[in-house]
C-alpha cells in the first residue's frame, strides 16, 4: 500500500481506470468473435456487414481513447474486412 498521499490517489485513478479498459477490452473481444460467428455461420452478407461495421466503431473508439494503440486497431479492422470479403466472394 502506498505511503504518500500524490501514490494513493493515483492507486485509486489507475485502479479505475484499469476497470473501464477492461470492460472496453472485453467489448473489442466480443465484437470480433461476433464478426467470426456470423461468418462461420453462414449468416446473410448484410448480418457479416453489420457486425463488421459494430467492431470497427469499436475498435475505432478504443484507439481514440487510447485503450489499444491506433496500429492495434487498424490490424485488427484490416483481418476482418479481409475475413468480409472472403465471406463475400464465396
Amino acid at each position: 500500500m502506498p505511503n504518500k498521499l500524490n501514490a494513493k490517489k493515483y492507486l485509486k485513478v489507475s485502479r479505475k481506470n484499469k476497470a473501464r479498459n477492461l470492460v472496453f477490452k472485453k467489448k473489442i473481444k466480443a465484437s470480433i468473435k461476433a464478426v467470426k460467428t456470423a461468418i462461420d455461420g453462414k449468416q446473410p452478407v448484410k448480418e457479416v456487414e453489420k457486425a463488421v461495421k459494430a467492431a470497427e466503431k469499436i475498435l475505432d473508439r478504443a484507439a481514440q481513447k487510447k485503450i489499444i494503440k491506433k496500429n492495434a486497431s487498424s490490424r485488427k479492422k484490416s483481418r476482418l474486412f479481409k475475413k468480409l470479403s472472403k465471406a463475400t466472394a464465396k
